[in-house]
């Protein structure tokens, strides 16, 4: 992958928007960051694969991101590039829309794979969706995170977060009410773990099933990054939304050890 050009550069809006994130989330919660990404990648090229677990945790990502020093592209539902007001700041600062369900979606790799190879960062959500998974453990991941790491050659580090669900219900905005009530109660606290980069050494791109493999490696450092952040949750999450499903379709199954 050639990265001798200039790095793809936050534009002025989003790296406002990245401060107001970390703004926002401080009205509503403690955020702790750990773990780093090692200097020479903060500008790209750059995979950052985070489990998904609330409307919120897109904020919380960000706000983290800043902290970090790093401004990611982010692979978005096209609902949000929908909206009035946040569509147009999605679209002015370099966003990816993801047409899920529809037959463009292949458009979102494909606009991924020529943003990492110009040097960006993408923040991309393996699971392609709020996690449905009981026990709130990452389920398994759809291929395209994978696909677009193999494809570009960039690493991948896995970003696992957690406590974003005790501020936003899943069916938000139903229950936002009873949310914030929670919330001046009790500021929950977000912790958010930038891990390790993923070992995707051993898989070769053009063999059969490699995406998959790609991506179970991908979902169990996603895991083992988020394993320390909940200690004393390890089966059930000590917050329960009622009104987020359960799907045990895509468990994933840890690796042993």
């Amino acid at each position: 992958m050639n990265t001798a050009h200039s790095p793809w550069q936050p534009p002025l809006i989003w790296r406002g928007a990245q401060l107001l994130a970390r703004a926002v989330v401080a009205l509503v919660a403690r955020l702790e960051v750990t773990g780093d990404v090692p200097a020479h990648l903060r500008r790209g090229p750059l995979v950052l694969a985070a489990n998904h677990i609330s409307p919120f945790d897109p904020v919380a990502l960000v706000a983290a991101c800043q902290i970090r020093g790093i401004s990611p592209r982010v692979m978005a539902t096209a609902g949000l590039f929908r909206a009035p007001v946040v569509g147009t700041l999605m679209r002015h600062a370099g966003h990816i829309r993801v047409d899920r369900g529809t037959s463009a979606v292949h458009r979102a790799l494909d606009a991924a794979t020529t943003a990492v190879a110009a040097g960006s960062v993408i923040l991309i959500y393996p699971e392609g969706r709020i996690g449905l998974d009981p026990g709130m453990w990452p389920e398994r991941g759809k291929t395209g995170a994978a696909r677009l790491a193999l494809d570009c050659g960039a690493p991948v580090i896995p970003v696992a977060q957690w406590g974003a669900h005790e501020v936003l219900p899943y069916r938000a905005p139903r229950g936002m009410l009873r949310g914030l009530a929670r919330l001046i109660r009790r500021r929950p606290v977000i912790r958010v773990h930038f891990g390790e980069p993923v070992d995707l050494g051993e898989v070769n791109a053009s063999d059969p099933g490699a995406a998959r493999r790609a991506t179970d490696r991908i979902i169990d450092a996603l895991t083992d990054a988020l394993a320390p952040l909940r200690p004393d949750e390890p089966d059930t999450p000590r917050y329960v939304d009622p009104g987020r499903p359960s799907d045990t379709s895509r468990v994933h199954r840890r690796r042993s050890g």
